[in-house]
């Protein structure tokens, strides 16, 4: 009898009110919402040029080709910005994830001198910065215009990402550093040892965070890098939009609308191959992504 109204009352605490269908249909369209547009440039992407003029919104193709991926592939630039992007993960997120976790383990520190003066000119850049007309200078006094060091040098800090790795250390217990200052570790030897091994979700989720930027990163190749087989892949995309809406800007024919279209297809294959690798990283982290922003946001 025990056992019926337990597994009762289980039932009634687990059943659907008129508020959760409410919510899950709010959360079902929202999701179509995102999900339809992303569709539709798949869609886009593997259309011939007149279902296209026949119908932009589509979201399944009826003739499906592949026209449109050859062409972007054709000249070899979407894959040299591969390579370039590569390049600039392969050595910025190492070094963005050495700078940023040895100065918030510094920081996280309460004995450490000068912490509070430093904490205050890290966060100052937060609000103020020197504008991108010095940065340039300096850059150029460093002998690093045109080069990709220059675009890794800029992305490889962030001030709020070294905040929540700092706020993530100080939540650690004092106790596990102290038992390794008695063992004769020292700091180094503490962080690398004791401190990053507990900081898994934080890590994943400063790498994430990272290592969009850099995936996403074209404002500062455009000012710093001259020669387009050392662009990466986010301004090689902007040139094939760019050209794709001269292109439509400049249609004043039957044959310039097709190649106006099969443009548009270029256009969306491309958005479609530089989004493609960042979303299968994602769900590789995303299960320490929660925790370790919700730990890091927290002032311990």
């Amino acid at each position: 009898m025990s056992a019926t109204v337990k597994s009762t009352t289980k039932y009634k605490k687990g059943k659907m009110t008129a508020l959760d269908y409410f919510l899950f249909i709010v959360l079902i369209i929202a999701a179509l919402l995102i999900l339809i547009p992303f569709l539709n440039v798949i869609a886009i992407s593997f259309s011939t040029p007149k279902e296209y003029a026949d119908n932009p919104l589509m979201i399944f193709p009826k003739h499906p080709t592949l026209a449109s991926y050859k062409a972007l592939f054709s000249d070899g630039s979407i894959l040299t910005g591969y390579w370039n992007t590569i390049k600039l993960l392969l050595a910025g997120l190492p070094l963005s994830l050495f700078l940023t976790s040895s100065m918030a383990y510094g920081l996280s520190r309460n004995k450490f001198p000068g912490k509070k003066l430093i904490f205050f000119l890290v966060l100052f850049t937060m609000i103020f910065n020197g504008g991108i007309v010095p940065l340039y200078l300096v850059m150029k006094t460093l002998h690093l215009t045109g080069s990709l060091w220059s675009v890794i040098l800029v992305g490889s800090f962030s001030a709020f990402n070294m905040i929540l790795m700092m706020n993530y250390f100080q939540s650690l217990p004092e106790s596990l550093m102290e038992s390794a200052r008695l063992d004769g570790a020292g700091e180094w030897r503490i962080l690398v040892s004791v401190v990053l091994p507990l900081a898994a979700p934080i890590m994943a989720t400063i790498t994430l965070f990272y290592g969009v930027a850099y995936w996403n990163s074209w404002y500062d190749a455009m000012i710093f890098l001259r020669k387009a087989e050392q662009l990466p892949l986010q301004n090689v995309l902007r040139t094939i939009i760019v050209e794709s809406s001269t292109n439509a800007s400049n249609a004043s024919s039957v044959d310039a609308v097709g190649k106006q279209a099969f443009s548009t297809g270029m256009k969306m294959a491309a958005v479609f191959v530089t989004m493609v690798p960042i979303m299968c990283f994602f769900p590789m982290l995303q299960k320490h992504f929660a925790k370790g922003v919700l730990t890091g946001a927290i002032k311990t």
